[in-house]
């Protein structure tokens, strides 16, 4: 690390054309000030999620936070709300949030209409493609698509600077030129989660957390741009995993506006919920960011992998095969109605969530495959009442949209679909049950393939990576290295009869190496690197809660 010229601030010492462009010393004291003012506030959260996790080990299931529910006859609900209201503080703030009757701030222009959103990472050329593709949105992932490589971060911050002036261009070896067209899709940016840190970077000998790090820079240089294009600030907020996660972020918006002298309530931003816990308080993150709130998102592979994660300790929780957990399953079903109902009472957009799979232009078969599973998740997400939802990748676009359009027609959502008809309890999230569904030999193999083919890819400073026709991020990854471990764990039954154990992991290990070794021999350091990352993450005796946190510290 190299001191700057910025009192506390030091940072790594690699320079390039991008980071002279966004490190200046003016953002970097902005971030500073994020720091200073926040990161205690964040550790302590990061300390709460420590503490509810040890109450869930010991057999503390989550429930709503406040009793009483949208089903109860209005006089019911106020005779509950009154009683929440009569302690003083955070009970009733929380009542108001479940109980009362408000709606978030309305939509600005540019987000009133969200029917088809793309994802993907920061890349100069997949920008271009993706803001290019006829989406209404475009989320630029410094997060799960986006390993953190240094340059990648800066130069990531370099190119969303480029694609809100307009900008933004790449010329590929082979000569062809790519450049952003008149119209293109409204940016909103996904910065890292709380629990991550930036290494690069520390203030006052500490390093800076990364999500303020990806907010700060996108804000400090992009907020008055943005809004003299007509557009603002719009940030996807990940991982989150209750209400007080969501008032930290309200704070730090407060916060960066008054500090540079943007509007308040400018911002907006969107939720994804993807975290089991989190989908307990939808009403309450949606109440302390309704100034700034635009919609919740159902962040699926996420929020598979944090059932996992979460009841780890229980055998009731084992989940079969990934390919058995679809969004039929009765939890999930829970979850993503909940979602939309909670969205349209308060007037938020209920975003849906990815399709795995992704079109190849090589292989016809394979192609058709992927547009009718994507056409048949959209058919039910958009049945549901969601008034948007994501793909991955820009063949997808038309897909998604015929289906939506047929339903929406010229209306920008469908948020006057209350979903009366949806009543959700506790233990309907909790009911993980897939009658008929299997842990097999298989799916195991399959999860090590993935595991360390993307994580290969990932080391290797690939974010998102298409692995068998479909498209692997950090979150499906997660998915299939939890699963490995809770198995193991737990001495899953295989379907003959066999347990999962340590020995089975390390046989189907060697043989899932060795194929991938044998199909691209040059990448064998990089595989067999990752092969010993697993092995750590899935022999351990306790749960490694990210994948990235070791990751990280092996990233050149």
């Amino acid at each position: 690390m190299a001191q700057v010229t910025l009192q506390g601030v030091r940072l790594a010492e690699e320079r390039s054309e991008s980071a002279d462009r966004v490190l200046t010393p003016e953002a970097l004291a902005f971030v500073a000030s994020l720091q200073r003012e926040f990161n205690g506030r964040r550790l302590e959260l990061l300390r709460m999620r420590e503490a509810r996790r040890a109450g869930l080990a010991a057999g503390a299931m989550p429930r709503f936070i406040v009793d009483g529910t949208v089903e109860a006859s209005a006089e019911a609900r106020a005779a509950a709300r009154a009683v929440a209201q009569a302690a003083e503080g955070e009970a009733a703030a929380q009542a108001e949030a479940r109980l009362g009757e408000w709606k978030v701030a309305p939509a600005p222009a540019d987000l009133e209409d969200r029917r088809v959103e793309i994802t993907g990472p920061v890349d100069r050329k997949m920008m271009i493609n993706a803001l290019n593709s006829g989406a209404n949105v475009f989320m630029a992932d410094f997060e799960d698509a986006l390993a953190p490589t240094w340059r990648n971060v800066v130069e990531g911050q370099a190119n969303v600077k480029d694609a809100v002036r307009g900008t933004l261009a790449y010329t590929h070896p082979d000569g062809r030129e790519y450049r952003l067209d008149e119209r293109v899709a409204t940016l909103v940016v996904r910065p890292r989660g709380w629990h991550l840190a930036e290494r690069h970077v520390e203030v006052d000998g500490d390093p800076v957390a990364a999500s303020l790090f990806d907010f700060g820079l996108h804000f400090f240089h992009n907020a008055r741009a943005l809004l003299d294009r007509g557009s603002g600030p719009y940030y996807y907020l990940p991982k989150l995993e209750g209400n007080r996660e969501a008032r930290l972020w309200n704070d730090v918006f407060i916060f960066a506006q008054e500090a540079l002298g943007i509007p308040r309530g400018t911002i907006r931003a969107t939720v994804l919920i993807e975290h089991i816990l989190a989908a307990f308080e939808m009403e309450e993150i949606l109440w302390e960011l309704r100034e700034h709130a635009s919609g919740l998102n159902a962040g699926r592979w996420d929020y598979i992998f944090s059932v996992i994660k979460t009841f780890r300790s229980s055998e009731t929780f084992v989940l079969p095969d990934r390919a058995e957990v679809t969004m039929e399953v009765p939890f999930m079903r829970a979850y993503t109605e909940l979602l939309v109902r909670t969205c349209h009472r308060r007037g938020a957009h209920a975003i849906g969530g990815m399709a795995a799979f992704v079109p190849s232009r090589r292989d016809p078969r394979v192609n058709e495959i992927a547009i009718a599973r994507v056409r048949e998740d959209k058919v039910r997400e958009v049945g549901d009442g969601f008034d948007g939802t994501w793909v991955a990748h820009p063949d997808l676009v038309p897909v998604a949209r015929d289906v939506f359009d047929a339903v929406l027609g010229e209306r920008p959502h469908q948020k006057e679909r209350l979903r009366d008809d949806v009543h959700v309890e506790a233990a309907d999230l909790l009911d993980v049950r897939i009658p008929g569904a299997r842990v097999t030999r298989e799916g195991a193999a399959s999860n090590v393939r993935v595991a360390i083919e993307y994580l290969a890819a990932w080391l290797g400073g690939q974010g998102a990576v298409a692995i068998r026709n479909l498209m692997e991020d950090a979150a499906t990854a997660e998915i299939a290295r939890a699963q490995l471990w809770q198995w193991r764990h737990h001495g899953a039954r295989l379907e003959d009869g066999e347990p999962f154990n340590a020995a089975v992991y390390g046989d189907l290990r060697e043989r899932e190496l060795e194929r991938l070794l044998a199909e691209n021999e040059a990448a064998g350091p990089r595989l067999r690197e990752a092969a010993a990352l697993l092995d750590e993450l899935v022999l351990s005796e306790d749960f490694v809660e990210f994948l990235t946190l070791p990751a990280y510290e092996r990233l050149s």
